[in-house]
């Protein structure tokens, strides 16, 4: 699912990125960094004194630029060419909306390489993004830039990112892959607390906060533990400044998770992210996207099919991902969709904090650990129990086997007009036992002859 813009002047910003890039790479790092990767697309509201968008602040990216010198590698590239085997199609691993992810081996060194479409400036501004972003910010949540690449030649400037490898590929890439094993319910909600941790980290814990902006499940990716770390950094935005509720910027992001209110007005703030993480959520209950025109169209829209469900704790379970079956998870999954809701509260204010969204994740994880826990031990109780009517039942047999051999061999039509007789008899006190109890009715009401149930017999006039 690729991204959007919602406004109109994309053609300006490609412009100003077209005749930026023609700088030589050093002046592009650090002065392009505070003027082209300024967010161009505005608004009339961010004419306003008050809506200003702090990411274009001189101080701000000269703050990135020491963070970042220390940290990240340069590449050559032809090293990436090289290690990439020529940017080879068998070894590439993604492809998103401003180019394409290859596999690689850099010395001893697995890493990803993403190389942007040479094909016009889409995607300079974002490339300049993650490298200031990534280059700073450090957490085992959040994926980890290694270097980058930025050379020109005779074709243009090759622009490449290089990360660390993330080897069990995206979310999105197990909830929708179906010849995938699906992800068990334990690891749907270690996956979305890491998320929730690489969130609160951004929005709370640095020392400028970030907005994400592109929360979704492809840009959640797995590492070989199934830890889960945030990646593409590209639409990223700095908060709003101390005194300042929001920062009003151009609307970007993918359909179906950019918060409402930040698509009409253009005002984002970080619980606008919170939003698109309650979208998540509701995925990883369902393993449903958020859009599925395949599907009928009162199920195509994720958020208002599971409406009626989540309210109907008898209904709950037709939203399961059916890949479920067998874990018993219906109880935390209503936890989750509570949580979920939340999260997708109508006013922003009353949205959680990725901090509180953290908390309750680990309450909700360690009440269904403790549950699975208790289940294997009634499962284990109830096969002893089985096994012990099953030693029963054996002696119950020998018994009834010597009984057999010591008598006389009863044949099965023997046996059979045994059991009829009992059925026949006992039916016949059932019927007599009705009987008596009507009589009584009778006669302690209507009956005008006796009050006795033994002397009233039927059928007499009452």
């Amino acid at each position: 699912m690729k991204c959007f813009y919602f406004t109109k002047d994309e053609e300006e910003g490609a412009t100003l990125s077209s005749r930026e890039s023609k700088v030589s790479w050093v002046r592009s790092l650090s002065v392009a960094s505070s003027s082209a990767s300024v967010d161009t697309r505005r608004s009339r509201s961010e004419l306003d004194s008050d809506s200003r968008d702090y990411t274009d602040s001189f101080e701000f990216y000269e703050f990135l630029t020491r963070r970042r010198a220390n940290d990240l590698r340069v590449f050559g590239f032809y090293e990436l060419k090289l290690a990439t085997k020529g940017f080879s199609r068998s070894l590439m691993i993604g492809e998103g909306g401003f180019g394409c992810v290859y596999g690689g081996v850099v010395g001893e060194m697995e890493v990803a390489v993403k190389r942007l479409n040479r094909h016009g400036f889409q995607g300079h501004k974002e490339w300049i993004n993650e490298v200031n972003f990534l280059g700073v910010v450090k957490h085992p949540n959040l994926v980890k830039l290694i270097g980058y690449c930025a050379e020109d030649d005779e074709r243009g400037m090759q622009r490449l990112l290089v990360y660390e490898l993330m080897r069990n590929k995206s979310l999105e890439d197990h909830l929708l892959a179906r010849s995938r094993a699906p992800l068990s319910w334990t690891l749907r909600l270690k996956i979305a607390q890491d998320a929730a941790r690489g969130l609160a980290y951004l929005h709370e814990e640095m020392d400028f906060q970030l907005i994400f902006r592109d929360f979704k499940p492809s840009n959640i990716l797995l590492d070989e533990d199934f830890n889960a770390k945030l990646s593409d950094f590209g639409l990223a935005r700095q908060g709003p400044a101390a005194g300042l509720s929001h920062v009003s910027t151009s609307v970007v992001g993918t359909v179906g998770y950019a918060a409402p209110e930040y698509v009409q007005t253009g005002r984002l703030t970080a619980k606008s992210d919170v939003w698109s993480f309650g979208v998540v959520l509701y995925e990883l209950i369902t393993g449903r996207r958020v859009l599925e025109r395949n599907l009928p169209r009162a199920e195509q829209k994720l958020l208002e099919w599971v409406r009626p469900y989540v309210s109907d704790s008898k209904k709950f379970h037709f939203i399961l991902d059916p890949r479920l079956e067998g874990h018993d998870c219906v109880k935390s999954a209503q936890r989750l969709a509570l949580l979920a809701n939340k999260c997708l509260a109508k006013n922003p204010r009353s949205r959680p904090k990725m901090s509180e969204v953290v908390d309750t994740l680990g309450n909700i994880i360690t009440d269904a650990a403790a549950q699975a826990e208790v289940v294997p031990e009634t499962a284990k109780e109830a096969v002893d129990e089985k096994e012990e009517d099953a030693e029963e039942g054996v002696d119950t047999k020998e018994e009834g086997r010597e009984e057999v051999e010591s008598g006389k061999p009863e044949s099965n039509n023997q046996k059979w007009s045994f059991d009829f007789k009992e059925m026949v008899s006992f039916r016949n006190k059932s019927i007599e036992w009705r009987y008596r109890q009507l009589c009584y009715i009778f006669s302690a009401k209507r009956c005008k002859f006796s009050r006795s149930i033994f002397s009233c017999t039927w059928p007499r006039k009452c």
